[in-house]
């Protein structure tokens, strides 16, 4: 039986599937924007990175949880 994934990892594997990258690879670029605010963080991803809000919101919330 397998687990349902919540919560912002739910957006894992269409992140993955639609911008070509390992969630690893956006995890690590978020690395490189520390003592920014979560919403800073979500607007370079989306200007710079082209990624969507609410994929780039769920990446940064759990980046900056964990």
């Amino acid at each position: 039986m397998t687990e349902n994934v919540k919560g912002p990892a739910s957006y894992f594997p269409s992140i993955e599937a639609k911008y070509g990258q390992p969630v690893d690879h956006w995890l690590a670029l978020i690395g490189t924007q520390s003592g920014k605010k979560h919403m800073e963080i979500v607007g370079w991803l989306k200007q710079e990175h082209g990624l969507g809000h609410g994929h780039a919101n769920a990446l940064v919330a759990y980046a900056l949880k964990s």
